[in-house]
Parts: C-alpha cells; structure tokens; sequence
C-alpha cells in the first residue's frame, strides 16, 4: 500500500494507476462489448459515444478539481478543450487518409483503434520526453512558447493546401522492403501470399497496415503543436497526459460524425491559430511582464474555451447551407506492387 502513495513524476502511483484503469475499462468496453463485429457507424450512434467520452473526462476533470484543487482542474480542462479542438484537423487528415487507400468505414474503426493505443504510448514517450528537458532547463519553455506563437500566426495566415498522401517517405519505404498486396483482406494488417518466384506462402501488409502506419505518423506531427501547448499550460505531467489522452480517446468515437461534415470547420483554425498565440504569450507575459506572476489557470481555461467555441459557432454559421466540400485527394485503391524485402 505504501507504494500506491508514493510519488512519480510528481502525482502518486494510485493517481497514475487509477487513470490507466479508466483506459483500460474504455477500450475494452468499446472493443469488446459495443464493437465486437466491425461495421460502419453511424453519425448517431458516433455522437452518443462521443458525448459519452467527453462526460467522462469531464467527471475525471471533477476528482481532479476534489483531490488536487481549482488550478489542476483548470488546468487539465484547458488542456484537454486545445487538444480536442486540434484533434478536428487531424479528423480532416484520417479522411483523407481512408479515402487515398479505399478503406471502408467498416474497418476504419478497429483501424482507428490500433492507431489510437500506438498513440496513447507515442504521446507518453514525447510527454516525457519534454518534462525531462524542462526538469533540466526551464528555458526550453521559452522555445516551446515561440514555437506555439510562430505555428499561431503561420496557421492563420496559410491556405488550404491538398496533402498528397501517395508521396509519404513512410509508404515508398514500406513499399520497397516488405511485400504489400493491392488489395484490402478484411481487418487484416498481415497475410500469407505466394510468393512469385519460389511459390511459397510469406507473409505481406495490406493497405489497411500502411494507412495505419501513416496515421500515426500524422498524429506525431500533430503532437509536436499540442505537446508543447499544454506544457505552456502547466508543466504537472499527469495533468498534460492525462488531458491529452483523454481527449485523443473519444476521437475514434467522434471521427465518424466529424467526418462527414468536416467542411462546416473551415474557420475553426483561425480560432486555433489565436489560441496557439495567446497559449505561447501567456509564458513571455507571465514571465517578463508581470515579473514572475501567473495568469490564473480560469482566465486561461475562459479565454480558450471563448476562442474555441466562438471559431466552432462562427463556422457553422459561415457555412450553413454549405454542400461538402470535394477531398483534395483522388478517392482511388493505391498502386502499391508487391515488393520482395531487401
């Protein structure tokens, strides 16, 4: 028992084991109970689960407002509305992702899964990754901050350029060192093939295995925006994992309602774009202005939440009556020839 008290990374075990729990029950709840056979979900059905995940990190937020005060919880809330409204463009790029290799929505579930736990261990290894260096050198923040400023105004002033997912490093890699067969084979990321010259059954990847490769690959990008937004916020760990997990939980979820209207978020990251800057000022205002003081964790928390859901509310209403938007990416099964591994 005396374990479970004892601190790590700045929270006690029994805080850390307690959130691994509540991912644990989530992910078998969802994979095991409510998904047990893959199948297209529907736009209902994808907002009522993702109402369900957003109520449970609300609640989380709660105990972490009872068991470590106001300044936590808004803490953990602004950290977790900045990743969520983030995780709306990477929506946009999993589509486009699907739609480059032909998956359908009946395996882009279980898919979104598997890219979801590789991400929950990724975020883990970056999120520690940046508390070492900031344990090391509080001036890191300094960059972390400039970063987040300069992505703020560079985001806002950018167009809206087609992603070319065919001429990803990490799909021509692939291509050539493993065998990858034309075809989808199910939910599958592996199969047995014969090979072309000795006749033998080798093992090969399916476009599902390379669309799943090249989502997490995505989401690494992402991060390196989120990451340092939340460190901006607080530099408490478990507040920065706990809020980007959860956030990042209840996007498989809120993907399917997403991605089909998508396009009605259009002007969301200018809203973005001003949340990045005013996250990144707030540590040069914080540190230089007021000499060492700090902005109350509420006026961030309220500052956020009023950027964020004034950009989502000016979209809807921009783009009311708006037809869907066509994907900057042909909707096409990928050429991919097998290869023999070198």
């Amino acid at each position: 028992m005396a374990f479970l008290t004892t601190d790590w990374l700045g929270t006690p075990v029994w805080f850390w084991a307690a959130f691994l729990a509540i991912v644990i029950l989530l992910t078998a709840f969802d994979l095991g109970v409510l998904h047990k056979e893959d199948r297209e979900l529907g736009i209902a059905e994808s907002l009522k689960l993702s109402v369900f995940y957003i109520t449970v990190a609300m609640l989380f937020g709660v105990w972490v407002w009872i068991e470590r005060g106001a300044t936590s919880a808004s803490e953990y809330y602004t950290g977790f509305f900045i990743e969520k409204a983030l995780s709306i463009d990477n929506v946009f790029v999993i589509s486009l992702i699907f739609t480059y290799f032909a998956i359908p929505a009946r395996y882009q579930y279980r898919a979104l899964l598997w890219g979801i736990m590789a991400v929950i261990v990724l975020r883990g290894l970056m999120i520690a990754g940046g508390a070492a260096l900031l344990a090391e050198a509080y001036w890191v923040l300094y960059l972390f901050a400039a970063f987040l400023i300069f992505t703020g105004i560079k985001m806002f002033f950018a167009g809206d350029e087609p992603l070319d997912v065919g001429s990803n490093p990490a799909i021509r890699w692939i291509s050539r060192h493993m065998r990858v067969t034309p075809d989808l084979h199910g939910q599958r990321f592996f199969v047995k093939v014969a090979d072309e010259k000795t006749g033998k059954m080798v093992r090969a990847a399916t476009p599902l295995f390379l669309a799943l490769v090249v989502i997490n690959l995505a989401d690494l990008v992402f991060a390196v925006d989120s990451v340092p937004a939340i460190f901006a916020i607080t530099t408490d760990t478990f507040i920065v994992y706990t809020s980007n997990i959860f956030a990042i939980l209840g996007l498989r979820a809120l993907y399917f309602a997403l991605a089909a209207m998508v396009h009605r978020f259009h002007y969301l990251k200018f809203a973005l774009a001003a949340v990045l800057v005013f996250i990144g000022s707030k540590i040069f205002v914080s540190d230089f202005v007021l000499d060492g003081g700090k902005i109350p964790a509420w006026m961030s928390l309220g500052v956020t939440f009023a950027l964020i859901g004034g950009g989502v509310a000016y979209s809807l209403w921009k783009t009311k009556g708006m037809e869907e938007a066509s994907w900057p990416v042909e909707s096409r099964p990928p050429t991919l020839p097998p290869a023999s591994p070198s």
